[in-house]
């Protein structure tokens, strides 16, 4: 069974990945930028650790040849969810911190697409799932940076799909909207109020009636990485409870 690269697996989405993907037979290689450590994690799941900042293509390209070496297999799945968040407003933000968040999200996730992408044709396919976001849909206040750079991976999971697709490989998204992590604390600190609080306003506006937890959304993520689904191309999951689909 091929290796499943997941990257940003430091963070609770991250790791429900990995544990996800784990449960289903693959043996998991687990990125984080160097500093935030993932050697237990991988010693748990049988994995390996493969730290890289993913916004650095050389580095990348390093790591991506570093865990083949380890694990004596090939990436057949890559899951690449490492991601920056910062809020600001749109006239104030930092525009080092701006560029950071783009080349974090969206270059990122090409470096990592563009490196792995080899061994999948070398042996004749693979599976993609880029993790975006609902606000790269809708936009959000505060968040332009962010935004745009999960905006721009929806768009980048569309034209690979059509590109990549008739050598075998399934490029698809993941767009969650409020999932209940530690990331709730970023948007609380931006509005002044409580992660309680926050969580409460992101659940009345869900249809469900509450948001989701990170096994749910490495539950769309695992069916993305089915290869049993090869008609599936270039498809966005919009892992929201409803949000999306109750906006005019």
């Amino acid at each position: 069974m091929p290796v499943a690269l997941v990257t940003g697996a430091a963070g609770a989405l991250g790791t429900a990945i990995a544990r996800r993907l784990t449960g289903d037979g693959h043996q998991v290689a687990l990125n984080d930028r160097p500093g935030r450590d993932v050697s237990a994690l991988a010693a748990e799941l049988g994995g390996v650790a493969a730290p890289a900042d993913v916004s650095d293509p050389a580095a990348v390209e390093a790591m991506v040849g570093d865990v083949e070496r380890q694990t004596g297999g090939y990436i057949g799945i890559l899951v690449a969810g490492a991601a920056r968040l910062t809020v600001a407003p749109f006239a104030e933000h930092d525009l080092d911190d701006w560029w950071r968040i783009i080349d974090v999200n969206l270059g990122g996730t090409f470096a990592c697409a563009q490196a792995v992408l080899p061994g999948m044709v070398e042996r004749g396919g693979g599976r993609m799932v880029l993790i975006s976001s609902e606000w790269g849909l809708i936009g959000w206040p505060d968040a332009t940076a962010y935004c745009a750079s999960k905006a721009g991976v929806i768009a980048l999971t569309k034209s690979l799909g059509r590109e990549l697709g008739p050598l075998g490989i399934a490029v698809n998204a993941v767009a969650p909207g409020a999932v209940d992590t530690p990331l709730l604390e970023v948007d609380a600190a931006a509005a002044g109020v409580s992660v309680a609080r926050i969580r409460s306003q992101y659940v009345g506006r869900t249809p469900l009636g509450r948001i989701a937890s990170p096994e749910e959304v490495a539950e769309s993520v695992a069916f993305l990485a089915d290869a049993r689904l090869p008609t599936l191309l270039g498809q966005v999951l919009h892992v929201n409870g409803g949000t999306t689909r109750a906006r005019a």
